[in-house]
């Protein structure tokens, strides 16, 4: 292990630049290794991962089958470009696999390097599926607020966060933002059933725009970032029916939900919906090395493939090294039986995270879905006024500070996203340590000391 951490913090801070950390911050924790839920610094601190680094270590940290694979397959052929008529085996047996699991007639595979470039992708296809049947005046894209959809232009656009626009406009145009399912804000929707209010705003802004203007609708079914926002049942195969009676494609943004965090390989199963067009990355191979799909239905796919084919491609397209490791990832969920056991481990985080803080007056609701969990803070629990949050002394930077679980903060939530691999007292931990700190939160949003 390496022991000049002072001398690797400064070289970080000389020559990296971090996704959303100001220069002036001297913090840094530098992983060294990990093992399941278990992750090592190189001062030699432990700390739980209850987030899945970015939420997608389904079957934990430190798996040598893996490393073995990838090992195996750079020995034997570590890339070549899948353009043209140009394939490899690792990627023509994955495709196969994937077509497998999905809802049909998801039939078909285009594969990225990861999420961004995944709805990127989908964007485009969903444009150029209308252009090609003679609707090249379909470029809406239906969003919704709240939502993330990666950091391109497309689906940075398609983003209902300000901050990803702020610095960075024009944005692309023809996308419009609608209200994100959130139940819990009852505010939002004005005393009316959520589902009712979104399906009506929803009609109301395809008569607007036009449904002859519109090529897609892009949403999470579960949105992540916006605070892991549960949706009422109805409200998929509502707003399903609405876009197939005008003609509208839906992408449904997997990136986070598939791969077993829900307890199913896909959240369009667990709704009982079938999208168009599903993105997928991050858990396809549990973040050993970078890879996406989108699994396309065949009415898309027909058009996509028609002339000339569909001109758009990534140097990484059906990259080899990483379809034989997302191959043997999903080997690992399906036979430790991973989608079983997110279902009942998320609902026994879920339950000792009710036992330790539901009755803290700062914890709004707590919410989840397989491993997919939220504890909404809030500074009074009868207004439901969010929790006034410090960024000198955020709740889940104590929590990791003081107890060493990871947890990540989104929209005044603390959410978690745990390795699929999560012990029983490793859940417990969890739910302990963010006890010890909300216990210590006041309605201000001050921490008092320990």
């Amino acid at each position: 292990m390496t022991t000049d951490t002072a001398g690797l913090t400064r070289l970080d801070r000389a020559h990296i630049i971090h996704p959303y950390l100001p220069g002036d911050a001297a913090e840094r924790v530098i992983m060294a290794s990990g093992s399941g839920c278990r992750l090592t610094d190189t001062e030699g601190r432990g700390y739980l991962d209850a987030t899945g680094g970015l939420w997608l270590a389904q079957i934990g940290h430190g798996r040598t089958e893996l490393a073995d694979v990838a090992h195996e397959q750079m020995r034997k052929l570590e890339y070549f470009t899948s353009f043209w008529e140009f394939s490899n085996e690792r990627a023509i047996e994955l495709a196969a696999r994937l077509a497998s699991l999905a809802p049909d007639p998801l039939n078909h595979v285009y594969f990225t390097s990861g999420g961004s470039e995944g709805n990127e992708a989908a964007i485009k296809m969903a444009r150029y599926h209308h252009h090609r049947r003679g609707e090249s005046n379909r470029t809406w894209i239906l969003a919704r607020s709240k939502a993330y959809h990666g950091i391109g232009y497309g689906g940075g656009s398609a983003t209902g966060f300000p901050l990803y626009h702020e610095g960075f406009a024009p944005m692309m145009p023809h996308v419009s933002h609608l209200t994100p399912p959130w139940p819990y804000r009852t505010d939002l929707y004005g005393g009316e059933d959520p589902t009712d209010f979104l399906i009506r705003e929803l009609e109301e802004r395809i008569a607007e725009i036009g449904p002859e203007n519109i090529a897609a609708m892009i949403g999470e079914p579960i949105m992540g970032v916006g605070g892991m926002l549960v949706p009422p049942s109805d409200y998929w195969p509502r707003v399903r029916e609405v876009l197939d009676h005008h003609g509208i494609l839906l992408i449904f943004d997997e990136v986070v939900t598939a791969y077993g965090r829900m307890g199913e390989w896909f959240a369009a199963q667990h709704f009982g919906v079938t999208p168009d067009i599903i993105v997928t990355a991050k858990g396809i191979t549990s973040g050993y090395v970078p890879l996406g799909a989108l699994l396309v239905g065949d009415h898309v796919a027909e058009t996509l493939l028609r002339d000339h084919g569909f001109p758009m491609g990534y140097t990484y397209n059906g990259h080899p090294v990483a379809a034989a490791v997302a191959t043997a990832n999903l080997d690992i969920i399906e036979k430790e039986g991973m989608l079983a056991r997110a279902t009942n481990m998320g609902a026994f985080l879920h339950a000792e995270l009710e036992a330790h803080l539901g009755e803290l007056p700062t914890v709004g609701e707590i919410r989840s879905v397989g491993m997919m969990l939220a504890v909404e803070l809030v500074q009074d629990r009868a207004t439901r006024t969010p929790l006034p949050l410090h960024p000198d002394r955020m709740p889940h930077d104590v929590i990791r500070r003081e107890t060493g679980v990871i947890v990540r903060d989104s929209a005044h939530s603390l959410v978690m996203s745990p390795p699929l691999v999560m012990t029983e007292s490793e859940a417990a931990e969890v739910a302990t340590a963010l006890r010890g700190v909300l216990e210590r939160t006041t309605p201000t949003g001050e921490i008092r000391a320990a």
